[in-house]
């Protein structure tokens, strides 16, 4: 699918100065994921504006208490969500570092937020309707899962395309980069899980969408609606 926010080139490696937060601090935790949304607003602020799109940045529920979105409930069993009703991203501060069974890499929870704010990117370029509306048409519900899974792989392409474009003013190194792309691994599908529940593809190419993004810096390279190796969207 071709879309005007492929032909913006790499994205602006603008400043991104992070604090590393204490994992176990709530208050730290916000401070942490409100600084990198910042550094997200602005890299896809400016993506939007050489596209020529319109473009808000969604809200954000950095939260610590249960609650209800138009969505969903949470806690939730993802940890992280979008939800495209209210155009806002939901991370718990300590809920998220539970389930990630208390990991101290940052970059671990800022590639997760930049995960979810990767839909928020698909829903302000019409790809997330696009999305919607193909997977709507499927009536088998492995198609379903099929497109489901080609959304959440751009998702984790367009967090590594940030995540590469500030890694300088971020200061993420080697080390970061490998706790990322193992990150990728453990959130993908898993390789003996029902076929039904293949949402998000599998740990190699939850690896490799996101290596793509990291490298290469350009929305232009997270096409996965029209990648011509199906291998890589399984």
């Amino acid at each position: 699918m071709a879309n005007p926010l492929y032909d913006t080139g790499r994205l602006s490696p603008l400043p991104c100065p992070v604090p590393e937060p204490d994992v176990d601090d709530s208050d730290s935790m916000e401070r942490f994921l409100h600084r990198v949304a910042d550094c997200l607003d602005d890299a896809w602020s400016t993506q939007f504006s050489r596209a020529g799109i319109p473009f808000e940045p969604p809200d954000r529920v950095f939260w610590d208490e249960p609650g209800t979105s138009p969505c969903r409930a949470y806690p939730s069993a993802a940890g992280a969500f979008y939800c495209r009703a209210s155009r806002s991203v939901y991370i718990g501060t300590a809920d998220v570092v539970e389930k990630w069974n208390g990991a101290t890499d940052s970059v671990v929870y800022a590639s997760l937020l930049a995960h979810e704010y990767g839909h928020h990117v698909q829903g302000e370029s019409g790809l997330l309707e696009y999305y919607h509306e193909r997977r709507r048409l499927e009536v088998d519900a492995l198609e379903r899962n099929a497109w489901t899974r080609r959304s959440e792989l751009q998702a984790n392409c367009l967090a590594g395309a940030f995540l590469g474009s500030v890694r300088l003013g971020y200061r993420l190194d080697g080390d970061d980069f490998e706790a990322l792309l193992d990150d990728a691994a453990a959130t993908a599908d898993r390789e003996d899980g029902d076929e039904e529940e293949r949402t998000h593809g599998s740990a190699d190419n939850g690896v490799w969408w996101t290596r793509r993004g990291w490298e290469e810096q350009t929305p232009g390279a997270c096409n996965t609606w029209d990648v011509a190796d199906e291998s890589l969207v399984h």
